[in-house]
Parts: structure tokens; sequence; C-alpha cells
């Protein structure tokens, strides 16, 4: 099977919402009048961002996932993306269920593959998504105000909690890893929320690399510090042993790869975000505010500044 026989066998399919897709040496697309464009790319690169023996769906979902996360957090909707991926051997038995994980949800949001490149290499994997949001609404990191509130979209902590399982460095029972491992390898993209949000949220992110690390990013862009309360912040469904970890606040704080949204909104607003999180049943909890000066800081449950060791994951630090 040489890269032409690959590509048709796993990655070709119908693409109606394209004027041109996969076949060709350039995609086509129209975009819808009165719309911006979103763009947004992600590289999963094995040994840095996943674990060798990832179960090739759910490493096929997780690609796509943590693109459609990029596209939640500015409030677009998914049309396109494309597909660049090293592969050490064409193996049908790892591809088919990779595309059929990748398809799975792009099938879910209605996002057509386009085209890509594919090459003999290590394992790694990048996706460049296209979506498209109504002109002048985006949701961006920069438009936070002092007074807003700081919402979240969901628990964060599990993700990290199983990284540290399969390291070895703690012990997770069956019911909890299960719960865990979900959550790193299914992560459950916020687009319906983000597009909701238009006109809602002022400032948006998706928390990849940890809640303290992303949200600095929505105050540094803004102009703003911001609070965080820890009480507040939303429990993941975990046993009250892994709760009471010494690891726990750290992974909650700074674990990362939880792609739940973090966003600012005035509180006048408040009625209609708990009206939004019934409508969708989504646990959004009120976790802090935004407020003149600079940095994030955590209060603890007597509201006293936690010092934080670690905010979030960084490549190269």
């Amino acid at each position: 099977m040489d890269e032409f026989d690959l590509i048709r066998r796993y990655f070709t399919r119908a693409t109606p919402a394209a004027v041109l897709g996969v076949g060709d040496d350039a995609a086509l697309v129209a975009p819808s009048a009165g719309r911006q464009l979103a763009i947004s790319a992600d590289m999963l690169l094995e040994g840095r961002h996943f674990f060798a023996d990832t179960d090739p769906y759910a490493l096929g979902w997780k690609a796509l996932a943590v693109n459609l996360s990029d596209m939640a957090a500015m409030g677009a909707q998914p049309r396109w993306f494309t597909l660049c991926i090293a592969l050490p051997k064409a193996d049908p038995a790892w591809l088919a269920p990779f595309s059929e994980g990748l398809f799975a949800l792009a099938d879910q949001y209605g996002v057509a593959l386009i085209g890509g490149d594919t090459t003999a290499g290590p394992l790694n994997i990048a996706i460049q998504i296209i979506g498209e949001v109504e002109a002048g609404l985006a949701l961006r990191r920069d438009g936070a105000q002092a007074g807003d509130d700081i919402w979240l979209s969901g628990p964060t902590g599990a993700a990290a909690m199983a990284v540290r399982h399969r390291y070895g460095r703690l012990q997770l029972a069956d019911a909890d890893l299960a719960y865990c491992a979900a959550r790193l390898d299914r992560p459950q993209p916020r687009v319906t929320l983000g597009r909701r949000l238009l006109g809602l949220a002022s400032a948006a992110i998706d928390i990849s690399d940890g809640l303290v690390a992303d949200l600095a990013h929505i105050a540094r862009r803004s102009g703003l510090a911001a609070t965080l309360n820890l009480l507040d912040l939303p429990q993941p469904a975990l046993s009250d042993e892994v709760l009471a970890l010494p690891d726990f606040d750290v992974c909650l704080l700074a674990g990362g790869d939880d792609y739940e949204l973090c966003f600012t909104a005035a509180p006048a607003q408040r009625a209609a975000v708990q009206a939004l999180a019934s409508e969708l049943k989504l646990p959004l909890c009120r976790v802090g505010s935004m407020a003149a000066g600079q940095g994030v800081q955590v209060l603890d449950a007597v509201g006293q500044p936690l010092a934080l060791a670690q905010t979030g994951f960084n490549h190269f630090a």
C-alpha cells in the first residue's frame, strides 16, 4: 500500500460542504456570506502528547477534538479540516480504527476532511481546522472587562490524573481510572456552548495546558488580573480518596488536557449563563472574577492566596 492507496482507503470521502475536497493540489471552499474564517492548527506527537500504546480509535477522536475545542473557544462553527500525518508504517490494523475515530467525531460536528499530507516517519499527527463565525462576534482572549465573572464549563484535573497513573506516579482504582482515562482520551469539545456564548461572553479560551496557565492568557491579553476561588471549582466525578490525594489540586489547577471552556461574562449575564447551563445540561460554574491588575491568583478555603509551584504545561520550560 503506497501513500495514495492509503489516502484513498482511509481518508477520502465525499465532501459536499466543500467545492473540492481530497485529491487535488489544494481544496476549494466557499465561506458563507457575512462570516469570518477562524483557522487553527494543533500537532500531536507520540511520546509528547500521547502514549505509544494509546488506542488508535481514541487517538483519531482526540486529534480532531483538540482542534474542535479551539473552534469552540472562538465561538466558531467548524466546517473543514486538513490532516498531515507521519506514520512509521502503513498498518491497516492501526489506520482503520484511527480513521474511524477521526470520522466519528467529524460526523458528529459536520466537519469535512478536505486535504492534507502523509509521509513515513515517527508518528506525528497535525490537523488544521477552519471554521466560520459571524463577522465581528468571535470570542477572543482580549475582551474581558474589570468586574466580569469567570466561568468554567466543567471539571478539570481528571485527564492529568490519568497521565500520572500511566506514568506510575499514583494508582487509581478501576472506576476512577475509567473516568480519568475517558477525560484524557476522549475529550468532548464544547462547540455548541461556544456558539451559544456569542454575544453573551466577553472572552474565552479552552483549557489545554492548565486552568491557571490558560486563564493567564485572558488576563494578559485583556490587561487585567484574574482571581479564582478554589472552593468554587467544579469537582470531577472521582472517589473521595482521589480527591484527597496531594496531587489532586495541582491537577485541578495546572493539569491540562481538559478541553473545557473558561470564559468571562458581565455579572448582568449570570441568569442567562445559568439558563444556558440548564438548557445544554452542562455544569457551568462561576469560579472567580476579573479586576484591575495583572496575573492570576487562586484563593484557598479561607480566602488566602495559594502559592502555586506549577500553573500549567509548557513545552520548552
